[in-house]
């Protein structure tokens, strides 16, 4: 995808459309894109908050699971709970 394209992704998702959130959440997902993928939790993803937990499993990222159980993720104190 090319940078325009993204921009005009940030740029819907930032006017309301769940379209351009549901397709940044995966493109940022299959990039492993933390950065991406915590602003659109901050800005209220679920998905994207999904996604974060799965790749800081995936990658054994204590950290990342521990901040996003303090942020409240019941999947991330789970997965820390087992480890």
């Amino acid at each position: 995808m090319m940078d325009q394209e993204l921009t005009d992704l940030r740029r819907q998702a930032a006017e309301g459309s769940q379209d351009a959130v549901d397709q940044l959440v995966e493109l940022a997902g299959e990039r492993g894109d933390f950065d991406e993928l915590r602003r659109l939790a901050a800005d209220g993803s679920q998905d994207a908050v999904d996604q974060l937990v799965e790749l800081a499993e995936e990658r054994g990222d204590i950290a990342e699971l521990e901040r996003l159980a303090d942020a409240g993720s019941q999947d991330a104190a789970d997965i820390l709970g087992e480890l």
